[in-house]
């Protein structure tokens, strides 16, 4: 049994895109999947599979069986949870000791931006914020609010050729707590 993590970008946000996380458990578990959590209703779901699956394959069964079970185009990126705990041990800004957790968010990537599109994104004015691409993640620093900043989904979209779907530091570290209190995971940090 696998346990993945999939985020969703664009539900329940300013009453756009509305499902429900129990209709969305329903939907999981129609295909298959089992054991699972959601957190929030901004479309955060861990589950187990008895499949070794390409992540890509989870992603496209998840997209299709959204758009038929409600409608939606929704993207969906998905990380097996030690890829979610690496994320969580690999944030440069928490290397600080005065970072603060509210200034601290993370990107999703699809895939491994490439290094000429990495490039590209390097060009673009984003201060007074920061960030670091390790893999297929984005590590921010806000200096303000988040909603003012540069670094947005649809920025690293453009820039990097990829689909992006962001979550606040909170959501992360919350996230981490249930895949190890709840999926009897080691702990990597």
């Amino acid at each position: 049994m696998i346990t993945y993590i999939s985020v969703l970008r664009g539900i329940n946000v300013g009453g756009k895109r509305k499902i429900l996380m129990a209709d969305l458990k329903k939907m999981y578990l129609s295909l298959g999947f089992q054991n699972i959590t959601t957190y929030i209703q901004s479309g955060n779901v861990i589950f187990n599979y008895s499949k070794q699956a390409d992540p890509d394959v989870i992603e496209n069964k998840l997209q299709n069986a959204i758009l038929k079970s409600f409608g939606y185009e929704v993207p969906v990126i998905i990380r097996n949870i030690e890829e979610l705990q690496k994320i969580f041990t690999n944030n440069p800004f928490t290397k600080s000791e005065d970072f603060e957790i509210e200034r601290l968010h993370l990107t999703f990537l699809d895939k491994k931006p490439t290094k000429e599109n990495t490039d590209s994104l390097a060009l673009v004015d984003i201060s007074p914020d920061s960030y670091h691409i390790i893999n297929k993640d984005v590590y921010i620093y806000c200096n303000g609010k988040a909603i003012d900043s540069m670094l947005t989904n649809k920025l690293f979209e453009s820039k990097l050729k990829v689909r992006a779907t962001n979550r606040n530091w909170k959501t992360i570290t919350k996230l981490n707590e249930i895949i190890i209190n709840q999926y009897a995971v080691n702990k990597y940090f």
